[in-house]
This record gives C-alpha cells, sequence and structure tokens, in this order.
C-alpha cells in the first residue's frame, strides 16, 4: 500500500511540474506526412517537418520505419535541405522525392524550383532527374517503374519591356499561389532513367491537375476544366484520360459541377472519382467506365463530406475519408467485381480522432491520426489491429500539460442538433472562477472537432476555458444543415453559438459571465465582428483575415462574385442583402474593445476588410488596434512563416490578458 501511495504521488508530482502550453512550442513540433508503403509491405516513408528558427523556415525530411516494429524509424534523407512527397517504384528498387535543393539551373538564374529527385533503396547518394524550368510536383511512378507522371507550369515568357500585369478573365489571382503569371498546370512524363521529359497535355485556358497512371502504364487520368471559362467563374471540372505519350483525351465524367479525385479499379476497368452538382455541394462518389459513358454514383444517399479515396482490397473496396460530427474518420464500401455498391458502408477505424492521409496496399492500410491532445502520428492498421509506427513529440509531452476537450451537445433555438465542445483550463479547480473564450471556425463550411489546435491549448495554458461549436453551416452534419446558413449568415448561425454560450455558462458555474472573449478567422472573424455588433457579452474580440463589408469583398477577393447561392444572387441584383448582412451595417453598436489581425496578401479575404473594420471602430471610438503581416496570405495561422505564426497567437494573448485578466501592463509581442 505505501508502495502505491508513493507512485502515485510520483506521478502526480510529475504532472504537476509539467507546464501548460506556449505559442513558442511551435518552433519544436515535429509533424508527419505523406504515409507512403513500400511494395514488400515492410516499411513505412514519412515526411517529418520541423521549423528552422534562424532561417525562419519549415524543413522536411524523409524517414522510413518497419511496419512490424522491427527497426526504429530512421531518417532517410539528409538535414538541411527539405524533401518531400516520398515515392516507393512499384518494383522497390527507388524511391523518388521532391526537393528544389539545387539552386535553381546552373548559370541561368532561374531561381529553385522542385524537381524529381531518385534514391536508390540501398541508401546512398541522391540523384537528380528532372530538370524542369518551372519545377514539378503531384509525382506518381508508373506501375512498371519507367516513368513518373507529375504537374509542370507553363505559359509564354514574362515580357521583355513592361513588368505590368496584364489579364482579360475576373479569376487573376489566388490566395495560395498569388497573381496568376499566365502560366498553366500541365501533365508531364518524366523517363526514370534519363530524366527526358515529355508534356502531354497543354492549354492556355485551364488547368490540369491530380494525374493517376492506369495500372497497365499506358494511360493517364486527370482533371481539367476544358470549357475554356475556368477564370470566369466556371467550376465545371472534369476527369480525362489521355495516352502516357500524349494525343487524343477522353472524357469519363458525364455531368455539370467539378470532378476531382480520379481512381483506377486495380483491373484499369473503371475510374472512381467525387463529383458535386455545385462547388459549394458535397461530393458524391462516382465509377465510371475507364473508356467513358455514363458514370453511376455508388452511394447516391451518402451525406457525408468526403475528402479523398482510393480503391482498396484488390478492387473489393473502395475507402474514403469523410468530416462526420466532429471527427475525421475512414469508411469501407464494399464493390462487387463489376464495380458496383453492394450498399454495405462501415467505418474501418474506430476513436474520436481525426484520422487522414490513408494509403492501403496488399490488405495493409497507413495513415495519419491526431486528437485534441497530440499532433499526427503515423498508425498502420493490418487483420483489423492498429499499430502506432511513430512517437513524435514524446519529449516534448513529457513536459507539457494538455487540455482535454468535453462534447456537449445542445439544441438550437429551432431544434437543429448542435456539437459544442468545452475545454477547461489546466490545473483546474472549480471552486475559482476563469475567463472563457469563444473560438468560431472558418467556412462556413468548416468542422470543428477533436482535431489538434495549438490556440485552444495556449488558451488553456493560460487559464482561460475555451468553447467551440459547429454551428449551422458546418461540414459534418448532413447537406441540410450545411445549406441551413443560406441567405443569412448573421442570422440562425449566431443564435445557434450564443445558445451554446448561454448553456455553457449555465453548466459551468466556474466560468466568469464578465470575463468572456471571441474570437475566430475567416468566417469564423467576419462572425467575431458580427457577435460585437449584436451583443456586448463580451469584453474583448480578436478577429482573423475578417470579412466586413460584403460589398466590396465580393469584387475584390480571389473568388470574384463567389457569394451568389448565400445571398440569393450578385450584389448587383441583391444588394440590400448583402448589405444587410455586412458586419459594418451595424458597426455603431460595438463597444467591445477589438483587435483587427489581417494579412498583407491575403486575396481571399483582401486587406481592405480588416482596415474598413478597424477605421470604422476608431471613428466610433472603439478601443481597438490593428496588426497587419507582411508577406503574408489567408493562411497566415496554418502555413504563414513560422515567427509571424506565433506572433500571431501572442497578439491574441495579449489582448485576451489586457481585457479578460484585467493586466493593465500586458506587453504587446513588438514590445519584447
Amino acid at each position: 500500500m505505501r508502495r502505491l501511495i508513493l507512485l502515485l504521488t510520483l506521478a502526480s508530482l510529475a504532472i504537476a511540474q509539467r507546464r501548460g502550453v506556449t505559442a513558442e512550442d511551435y518552433f519544436a513540433f515535429e509533424q508527419a506526412g505523406d504515409p507512403q508503403i513500400a511494395p514488400d509491405g515492410k516499411w513505412v516513408a514519412y515526411t517529418v517537418t520541423t521549423i528552422d528558427q534562424k532561417t525562419n523556415r519549415r524543413v522536411s525530411r524523409i524517414w522510413i520505419a518497419a511496419l512490424d516494429g522491427s527497426h526504429p524509424p530512421v531518417p532517410y534523407t539528409g538535414e538541411g535541405s527539405s524533401s518531400t512527397s516520398p515515392r516507393w517504384s512499384p518494383d522497390g528498387r527507388f524511391m523518388a522525392f521532391l526537393s528544389s535543393r539545387a539552386e535553381g539551373l546552373p548559370g541561368t538564374g532561374v531561381p529553385q524550383r522542385a524537381q524529381i529527385w531518385i534514391l536508390s533503396r540501398n541508401g546512398g547518394e541522391a540523384r537528380r532527374l528532372s530538370n524542369l524550368e518551372n519545377g514539378i510536383s503531384s509525382i506518381e511512378w508508373s506501375p512498371d517503374s519507367n516513368h513518373l507522371a507529375g504537374l509542370t507550369r507553363t505559359g509564354p515568357p514574362p515580357s521583355k519591356n513592361s513588368d505590368v500585369r496584364h489579364y482579360t478573365h475576373s479569376n487573376y489571382k489566388f490566395n495560395d499561389t498569388g497573381w496568376f503569371d499566365e502560366k498553366r498546370s500541365h501533365v508531364v512524363v518524366v523517363d526514370a532513367k534519363t530524366g527526358t521529359a515529355k508534356q502531354i497535355t497543354d492549354g492556355d485556358n485551364w488547368n490540369d491537375t491530380d494525374p493517376h497512371w492506369s495500372p497497365d502504364s499506358t494511360r493517364i487520368a486527370f482533371v481539367s476544366n476544358r470549357t475554356g471559362h475556368e477564370f470566369d467563374g466556371d467550376h465545371n471540372a472534369d476527369v480525362w484520360v489521355v495516352s502516357a505519350t500524349g494525343g487524343a483525351l477522353a472524357k469519363i465524367s458525364d455531368h455539370e459541377g467539378p470532378d476531382r479525385n480520379p481512381r483506377w479499379s486495380p483491373d484499369g476497368k473503371r475510374i472512381a472519382f467525387l463529383g458535386s452538382a455545385d462547388e459549394e455541394d458535397a461530393p458524391l462518389i462516382y465509377v465510371a467506365s475507364a473508356d467513358g459513358g455514363k458514370s453511376v454514383a455508388i452511394d447516391p444517399n451518402l451525406d457525408f463530406s468526403v475528402a479523398e479515396l482510393e480503391w482498396a482490397e484488390h478492387g473489393n473496396a473502395i475507402y474514403f475519408g469523410a468530416g462526420v460530427q466532429g471527427e475525421t474518420r475512414v469508411y469501407r464500401i464494399a464493390m462487387t467485381p463489376d464495380h458496383l455498391s453492394t450498399g454495405s458502408t462501415s467505418q474501418l477505424i474506430s476513436g474520436a480522432r481525426n484520422v487522414h492521409a490513408f494509403h492501403e496496399d496488399s490488405g495493409k492500410m497507413v495513415y495519419l491520426a491526431n486528437d485534441f491532445t497530440r499532433l499526427d502520428d503515423v498508425y498502420v492498421r493490418e487483420n483489423g489491429q492498429e499499430k502506432q509506427i511513430t512517437h513524435l513529440n514524446s519529449d516534448l509531452w513529457s513536459k507539457l500539460q494538455v487540455a482535454k476537450v468535453e462534447r456537449m451537445p445542445y439544441k438550437a433555438e429551432d431544434g437543429f442538433a448542435i456539437d459544442g465542445f468545452l475545454v477547461k483550463p489546466i490545473d483546474f479547480d472549480p471552486s475559482k472562477k476563469y475567463p472563457m473564450v469563444v473560438s468560431i471556425h472558418g467556412g462556413p463550411a468548416g468542422m470543428y472537432g477533436v482535431d489538434w489546435y495549438h490556440e485552444f491549448q495556449v488558451y488553456a495554458g493560460h487559464g482561460w476555458a475555451v468553447f467551440f461549436c459547429n454551428p449551422r453551416g458546418s461540414t459534418g452534419y448532413g447537406h441540410k444543415f450545411q445549406r441551413a446558413v443560406a441567405h443569412e449568415w448573421g442570422g440562425k448561425a449566431y443564435t445557434d453559438i450564443m445558445t451554446g454560450v448561454d448553456l455553457a455558462l449555465k453548466q459551468n458555474a466556474w466560468i466568469d459571465r464578465d470575463r468572456l472573449g471571441v474570437t475566430g478567422g475567416s468566417y469564423g472573424g467576419f462572425m467575431t465582428n458580427w457577435i460585437v455588433t449584436q451583443t456586448n457579452l463580451f469584453k474583448a474580440a480578436v478577429t482573423l483575415r475578417s470579412i466586413s463589408n460584403f460589398v466590396s469583398d465580393d469584387g475584390t477577393r480571389d473568388g470574384a462574385y463567389g457569394h451568389e447561392r448565400d445571398f440569393g444572387g450578385d450584389i448587383f441584383h441583391n444588394f440590400d442583402e448583402y448589405w444587410k448582412y455586412s458586419p459594418l451595417h451595424y458597426v455603431q453598436n460595438v463597444k467591445t474593445p477589438t483587435l483587427v489581425l489581417h494579412s498583407d496578401n491575403d486575396f481571399r479575404v483582401p486587406i481592405e476588410q480588416g482596415e474598413q473594420w478597424f477605421r470604422a471602430l476608431q471613428r466610433y471610438h472603439v478601443t481597438s488596434e490593428a496588426v497587419f503581416f507582411p508577406r503574408e496570405n489567408h493562411n497566415l495561422t496554418r502555413t504563414g512563416e513560422p515567427k509571424h505564426l506565433v506572433e500571431s497567437l501572442n497578439w491574441q494573448m495579449y489582448w485576451f490578458d489586457r481585457f479578460l485578466n484585467g493586466n493593465e501592463t500586458a506587453k504587446r509581442p513588438t514590445d519584447e
């Protein structure tokens, strides 16, 4: 008994000595990605991305590990240069990967571009295979191991006498890639021995994406919008097939709307793909003949938001990933020999987690999984049994005390079932009072749940509770729920959130009603702005990359006039509706101290949206500050420069510390 008491005491002391998560812990995270099974079924290759603080960039390295645990994970590529997209050759002799380690093309002054590198399975020095002027991406080996297919960008060279940007279509920029440079993405085939490259698709009015080889290595399926109106707002992308040597195209998909993710059946007779009637609709899984013809939805009643799919079990099943009720799961659909669904759909992997990036081969499936308390690790599933292959960040976890999430389901005012989640601060003491931060996800077609959220852990580590939910408009709860936000972005979704806040306060007396904060990014930023125009309940707000004025946003963002379904028409025919749901319309009601965070190069929600909101708050004498991040786009808090990403989180901490904790001496990140 004494020994047991001693062990329990030591365990309690160890936990007590752990600290809460900080924004700066981001610099120490090891982030797994892209697991790939070796052809012999014995090894898995994957990437581990870390932060180089001196250069303020992410560096990815390829690792391999034995699936049976007989050999620990070891690095496969060297340090110093990023290596991504590990791809085993089907014959097992080589691994191809992408790297921009060479400083452009010698003597040409061409900037760094990712090229294909080849490394023998037996080790040694990697050799550069491709030599494409604009680099290559999305690589895949041909099944006979003789070639690799990928994407490269081609187009007219820049003008020799002008540096202006000139466009003839309404879509001329995109948040992730910036201003279009008149270069288009096309399929290229590279000889695995000589590096000789042949571009097999072309065209100036469309991009070709997502190339995949047929099982006999003679054809390639890809996705392209060949209407000629891709840059005029048309979303009718289709699945096509072309000979691996080029030539005429065969159209595979046969309906309006965006199609994507083509995957060949193992016998090469069928192609499965995702298709939607509209850009905003949840996709269905279709199967069509690889020679063209009518496609069939394998389960027309499937009401999931499918994100990825592949054929499995030698063609006897299709596996797909979907966000469902706050979790990301992998499902199996049994298929008949003639590639029709048997109607039997089952969940493959259990547990409240985010399971993604899966890959099945010969009865084994590798995948990434994380939850609310851990970042991604690599797992393998075989014969119904799961084994964890990596234990990344284990040293860091031993030093940290991480918060856990509790589900808090409730009913909306009109009866919709809403998923709410509550996080208690670390070292929670029910006799004390704690502030609470309400966080709202982007989208609105997004989903919160049991994923890893660094910012929530930092909030909890600072002694604040966190409430978040999936109001109507969220994915993961069916098409009807997702589209219920249409025509009233600030309407019932607002009451969904506030009903959850009221319930959290009612059920948890330890939450201090007088110290509530609210925050969110993108649509969550819009909703943050909307909330503070409707209520003075919150004592602090932090709005990130937020919409404040739908009228100006619709004509300046990358997807011009993309809110027609949301507001029943474009701004020229339904102007009043756009202005009605613009927070700027009601800015005179705001009393909540507000911090505005925005990025200079945000093309999804242009910086003028943050500027308008900040200036309006200043005009109405609302305590407010604005922080604009140079060089960053809409994805600052996901893929921004590491230092900026951490600083963005520290700005949030400063604002909430100042107004929720009442810390008049709270320091701005720029003061430290």
